[in-house]
């Protein structure tokens, strides 16, 4: 490699992060500093943004989208592998690293709740283009579905409890929204348009509210403690999880844009649900609520080099 081919990428990864990777973030830093300050409490933008802004969007995108049922259902099935996967090896490295039950759990959760709508909707869109909402989308109610079952299935396996819980997530407004968006797509009746411009406007809002959301979840937690436990179970989130969803989308046939929105949805934080179901399951959620901020930090930098090789 020579000087200039180094200054190419340099100034590549410079771009993406400038132009993807910041305003993303920016809102996130808003979130967090006008919480504490405006006295906002999260849970009054998260309510808004689950039971309203985010059913409107998935409405919205899926009642209009043209997408063959077979490719579609290849999305999904890879999708699942590579949650499936990534679960494991969540799994396997609090294993090799001689955890508890309840830590082991912890990094299942971890591993497998990534952060795919606050942050992987808008940084794909950001660096694909429109093209990529409907493929983003459809990955994003995959994994938010099958991490729920995963991650529901081995908090109670840990507390040795039941799974009534996870059938749950058949209640999940974002999925509810699905039944009358394919409604309308499979029947290829056009959506009248009081309702396309509603869902429309809803869904718009649902981005900035829910980074902004993110932004205030992180300033309400009181306890920071990094070390090397938080570490590895935010490297099996950020680098693990695209690593694995890159090995797997051969076998399921997949190129271009449903290529590259899957592989990118595996490599998002961990999400904030994932420290809501620890705590729910008292399944260290110290640990679990200090990785998803840790690995939202991470990602500044592990996500800033995927988005430029993708």
């Amino acid at each position: 490699m020579n000087v200039f081919e180094l200054f190419d990428n340099i100034g590549g990864i410079f771009f993406v992060f400038l132009n993807v990777v910041t305003p993303v973030f920016i809102l996130v830093v808003i979130g967090y500093f006008i919480g504490p300050r405006l006295q906002v409490q999260a849970r009054s933008l998260s309510r808004p943004a689950y039971f309203v802004f985010v059913p409107a969007f998935v409405f919205n995108i899926i009642s209009k989208t043209q997408i063959e049922a077979d490719l579609a259902l290849q999305m999904v099935a890879y999708i699942f592998a590579a949650q499936l996967a990534v679960a494991f090896l969540g799994f396997l490295v609090a294993k090799a690293l001689r955890q508890s039950k309840e830590m082991s759990a912890a990094f299942v959760l971890i591993a497998t709740f990534g952060n795919v709508g606050n942050f992987g909707l808008p940084l794909i869109e950001f660096r694909l283009g429109d093209a990529s909402r409907t493929p983003a989308t459809i990955y994003f109610l995959a994994i938010v579905f099958i991490s729920f079952v995963i991650c529901v299935g081995v908090a109670s396996w840990a507390r040795s409890g039941g799974v009534t819980a996870v059938f749950s997530v058949f209640k999940t407004p974002a999925l509810l929204a699905l039944i009358p968006a394919l409604a309308f797509n499979i029947s290829d009746v056009e959506v009248p348009i009081f309702l396309s411009r509603l869902s429309g406007l809803l869904g718009q809002a649902m981005i900035p509210v829910m980074l902004i959301t993110l932004g205030v979840q992180m300033g309400e937690i009181d306890k920071i403690k990094i070390n090397f436990n938080v570490f590895a179970a935010s490297t099996v989130r950020l680098i693990g999880g695209p690593v694995l969803a890159l090995l797997l989308v051969p076998f399921f046939g997949l190129e271009g844009m449903e290529r590259s929105t899957g592989i990118l949805q595996a490599a998002m934080p961990a999400a904030v649900l994932a420290s809501i179901i620890a705590l729910e399951y008292k399944l260290c959620p110290e640990f679990v609520t200090t990785t998803v901020l840790f690995s939202t930090l991470y990602s500044v930098l592990s996500l800033t080099i995927i988005l430029t090789l993708i």
